[in-house]
């Protein structure tokens, strides 16, 4: 029974994972996932017999308090932070359970996967709460570098690799603590000299890493749903990374090596910029026959979501056909501008991705830039010494007219001006996003 129900919650692992794959039965998906864990978790517990059913029933209790209020408290802009916590804790957690398997006599083999649950699992850790800190302002966002980095990784990485091949050998536990201890620095000296625009694709890395600690752990204690579940994340976050590092045209070695951003400041190109108010903007918008809102970050900042929905279906009220045009790496984690629109219950067949966005920019009367930033500069298009030179984007420059709702000209997470700010087609509304947009809404149902 207790393998069966152990291939029951495989089942509902890779159920759930498919139908995350679209945005109608992701919820779905994530519900299935979840109750093959806690189908896991409960199985695990009883065939260990360790716990009783009060401490199971109060240990999932503790657990859903805990998660119900991070899930209701955490804003929308904090979440890559919280993400970035989980990977960490389940690397954490990972560690752990291998660290409790290291004593006494163990089987090579089992002292191979001890060694690479601890290694993987402490720099998870790490570096997880390093990218924690960079996204939440408290390290610098720019690569924080120095000269012989790559070699000092080197020096460190391989004493970890030392010290765990030396406790496989001997069978002395406490060369596994040292090798964890060499991966902790191994995961902050790592993620310090990338930047912050960088950020969402060593998320998605630092995930797939929980997931091969979390499926090296499997084998150490032989349990069959940790290894599937944790090779579903690991594969399943390994396969969105290289996805993301596409999206931005860089390979994975570039992102994590070549400190993107550091250096100084790109000059800011300059030129006068057609300044709308807010009835400039409501009559283009009212009188168009085509509208696509393009989110970014500031749109999280702004909390300006359900502002953009309102005004959406203000436009829909006048037979204005609307889409969202969403790049795969807008905001600060992966999926982060879906989740966001999904938080206003914005149809899913209007979210468009890049590939299906930009055929239909052309015949577009007025694309909205809504806190994105770099993903629609023209500089990735058109200028070859530009640091983001050959990065897809959305071509809203080639709707027939763009608005820019932003505070400011300052430049995006690449630290690089925009041109499109300057052109003759774009009209910049220099406001708060969601104030912005909800006296969109009210000036246009005035019309």
């Amino acid at each position: 029974m207790i393998e069966l129900l152990y291939l029951v919650a495989a089942a509902l692992f890779i159920v759930g994972l498919r139908r995350l794959s679209h945005p109608a039965t992701a919820r779905v998906g994530n519900a299935l996932a979840a109750l093959g864990m806690l189908v896991a978790v409960v199985v695990t517990l009883v065939d260990l017999d360790a716990v009783s059913y009060t401490t199971i029933v109060a240990g999932m209790v503790t657990g859903a308090v805990i998660g119900g209020f991070l899930a209701q408290r955490v804003a929308m802009t904090a979440m890559p932070q919280l993400v970035a916590s989980f990977n960490g804790f389940g690397g954490a957690a990972s560690a752990f359970v291998a660290l409790i398997e290291s004593g006494g006599d163990v089987a090579t083999e089992t002292g191979v996967t001890i060694a690479l649950s601890v290694l993987i699992g402490a720099l998870t850790l790490s570096g997880s709460f390093v990218a924690f800190g960079k996204l939440q302002g408290i390290i610098s966002g720019r690569p924080l570098s120095y000269p012989g980095q790559l070699a000092v990784n080197g020096l460190v990485a391989a004493a970890g690799v030392a010290a765990a091949t030396w406790a496989i050998a001997t069978g002395e536990s406490v060369g596994y603590w040292y090798a964890g201890g060499a991966a902790l620095l191994l995961g902050v000296l790592a993620v310090l000299p990338i930047g912050g625009a960088d950020m969402p694709v060593v998320i998605s890395l630092l995930n797939s890493f929980s997931g091969l600690a979390a499926s090296a752990a499997g084998f150490v204690i032989e349990n069959s749903a940790l290894i599937v579940g944790g090779a579903l994340v690991g594969a399943a976050g390994f396969i969105l990374t290289v996805q993301m590092s596409d999206a931005m045209n860089r390979t994975l070695a570039n992102v994590l090596f070549s400190g993107f951003g550091g250096g100084e400041p790109a000059a800011a190109i300059g030129g006068d910029v057609t300044r709308g108010t807010v009835d400039d903007v409501a009559v283009a918008l009212a009188y168009a026959q085509s509208v696509m809102f393009v989110p970014g970050y500031g749109m999280a900042v702004a909390q300006a979501q359900h502002a953009a929905r309102e005004l959406a279906d203000a436009l829909e009220a006048r037979n204005v056909t609307v889409h969202y045009a969403i790049h795969p790496v807008a905001g600060r984690m992966p999926g982060h501008m879906n989740v966001l629109l999904a938080e206003a219950d914005v149809p899913y067949d209007q979210l468009l991705d890049l590939d299906q966005s930009n055929p239909r920019l052309s015949k577009t009367s007025v694309a909205v830039i809504v806190g994105a930033n770099d993903v629609v500069n023209p500089s990735a298009r058109d200028d070859p010494g530009s640091p983001i030179y050959g990065m897809p984007i959305l071509e809203v420059d080639h709707a027939d007219t763009v608005v820019v709702i932003k505070r400011s000209l300052s430049p995006g997470f690449a630290g690089i001006d925009n041109p499109l700010f300057y052109s003759d087609r774009t009209v910049m509304l220099f406001a708060d996003a969601k104030q912005a947009l909800e006296d969109l809404v009210a000036a246009i149902k005035q019309y």
